[in-house]
């Protein structure tokens, strides 16, 4: 299987495990993850003013690379996700935007929102197979209780999204086990922790973060996933000392897969 990878720009400096092990994992699991030549910033928030066009057009660059190389448009940053979707999602159903956006690049073929969008764990789950992914597992992760964090990026708005239910997903608990581990359901596992207030409130992210750490360590976990830079910064620096540690999800899938210690 092969795809277009977006990594985004935190993966290539504070957020560099994130990409590290997802591109580990993938080679193991007998993927290919091409990353689109000169890809740029997506800006990291999704701009919701219909004039604001240019903040839009890195997101359709590598969107329209994609559609010429007839891939699938994969990527594991939930900000990332999130702006490529939802850029996206206005190329298809907005005529103004995909006009002006057209107009600006210049495309040898004017971009109209053909290319399908997925993260990496709807890879696992749909291309992959979380049958398939326990079988490639040899080093189960028995008697871990994780909980998984999917904020609020990856899950909303949901019709455009379609990531899961955004009220009760289940994707990461599947995923969960597939490698053998006991996911952990906690009432904050779908709420903001406060990552965008860090710089401009902090004791109100301090609040959040604190909510979502305590509501999961309430409930018997001993690790905590997410797929968010922004998240695992925010939950890491403003919660004490001792928490529930915080891992990106495909760190703890190089360790079932085995290839952690390649690293």
């Amino acid at each position: 299987m092969k795809y277009s990878y977006y990594p985004g720009c935190t993966l290539k400096t504070k957020a560099k495990d994130l990409d590290r092990y997802g591109r580990l994992c993938a080679e193991k699991l007998g993927i290919i993850l091409e990353e689109p030549d000169n890809w740029q910033c997506c800006g990291g928030v999704y701009p919701q003013g219909e004039d604001e066009i240019a903040t839009k057009l890195s997101s359709v660059r590598a969107l329209a690379d994609a559609k010429e190389k007839g891939q699938d448009l994969v990527t594991l940053c939930s900000a990332c996700h999130h702006v490529l979707k939802r850029v996206n999602h206005d190329m298809k159903q907005n005529e103004t935007i995909r006009l002006r956006a057209n107009n600006y690049l210049k495309l040898d073929s004017p971009y109209q929102g053909e290319t399908n969008v997925i993260h990496y764990l709807e890879m696992l789950r749909d291309k992959v197979g979380f049958d398939n992914l326990k079988k490639a597992v040899v080093n189960p992760q028995t008697d871990r209780k994780i909980a998984p964090y999917y904020g609020c990026l990856l899950l909303r708005p949901g019709k455009v999204m379609a990531f899961d239910d955004p009220e009760d997903p289940r994707i990461m608990e599947d995923f969960i086990r597939a490698i053998g581990a006991t996911p952990v359901k906690y009432s904050q596992r779908n709420e903001c922790c406060g990552g965008y207030l860090t710089l401009e409130n902090k004791k109100a992210a301090q609040k959040r973060a604190g909510a979502v750490v305590d509501s999961a360590e309430q409930a018997g976990a001993d690790l905590m996933i997410t797929a968010c830079p922004l998240c695992l910064y925010n939950l890491d620096a403003n919660v004490p000392e001792g928490s529930v540690p915080v891992q990106y999800f495909t760190e703890i899938l190089a360790e079932a897969l085995g290839v952690k210690e390649e690293v």
